[in-house]
C-alpha cells in the first residue's frame, strides 16, 4: 500500500544522495508501478486539481490531476523535476529559447507507469489529450512555490503566475462538467 508520509521521508533521504533526482526517480518508478494503491492512497480522481503532498525549500512533490483535455502552456521549472503517471496520459512538448520566443524541440508521451526527469533548464507544455482524467505524481528538486519561474501563454516569456495555473485547471473542470451534462442530455 502507498504511503504519502513513507514516500515523502524516503524522498527527503535521498536527496543526501550524490544524484538525488536519480535516486528519487527510482522512487518514484516503484509508486507508479502499483497504480491502484496510488489511487487507493490518493483517491480516484474527479476533477483536475495540483495538490502539494510536501513542500519545502528542497523539495516539492506533487499529485496533479489532469482534466480531460486540459492544456499547460509553455512554462519552466529552473529545477530538476521527475514526473510520473499512476494513469491516463501526458503529452509534453519540449521548447528551446529562440530569439525573444520558442522553438519546438522535442516531444514525449507519458502513459501509465512511465517516469521521466527533466533537467533545471527545460520548458515544457503538457496536454491531456484523453477523455479521462490523468493522474501523476510530481517531485521538484526546490520550492516550485518561491522559484521564480516563465512562462509562455501568449507566445512572449512572463512570470509564472499559480493563480493563473490553478485557474486554468477550475475552467477546464467546468468545460469537463458541462460535456459531460451536454453528453448525458444526448445519449
Amino acid at each position: 500500500m502507498f504511503d504519502v508520509d513513507r514516500f515523502v521521508a524516503s524522498c527527503r533521504a535521498a536527496l543526501t544522495e550524490r544524484t538525488p533526482e536519480i535516486a528519487i526517480k527510482e522512487l518514484l518508478e516503484g509508486a507508479v508501478a502499483h497504480p491502484a494503491d496510488l489511487e487507493a492512497a490518493l483517491g480516484t480522481p474527479t476533477e483536475g486539481r495540483i495538490t502539494p503532498l510536501h513542500h519545502s525549500p528542497e523539495l516539492t512533490i506533487l499529485q496533479v490531476i489532469w482534466t480531460p483535455g486540459l492544456e499547460a502552456w509553455p512554462h519552466d521549472h529552473r529545477m530538476w523535476a521527475i514526473i510520473g503517471l499512476y494513469g491516463g496520459r501526458e503529452d509534453n512538448m519540449f521548447y528551446r529559447r529562440e530569439g525573444q520566443g520558442l522553438a519546438v524541440a522535442g516531444h514525449r508521451r507519458l502513459e501509465d507507469g512511465d517516469v521521466a526527469v527533466l533537467g533545471r533548464d527545460v520548458i515544457h507544455s503538457v496536454v491531456n489529450p484523453l477523455r479521462k482524467f490523468t493522474g501523476a505524481i510530481h517531485i521538484y528538486g526546490g520550492d516550485l512555490f518561491g522559484t521564480p519561474r516563465s512562462e509562455w501563454e501568449t507566445g512572449q516569456e512572463r512570470p509564472f503566475d499559480m493563480e493563473r495555473a490553478r485557474h486554468a485547471f477550475a475552467e477546464a473542470n467546468e468545460r469537463w462538467r458541462a460535456e459531460c451534462v451536454r453528453g448525458a442530455e444526448t445519449g
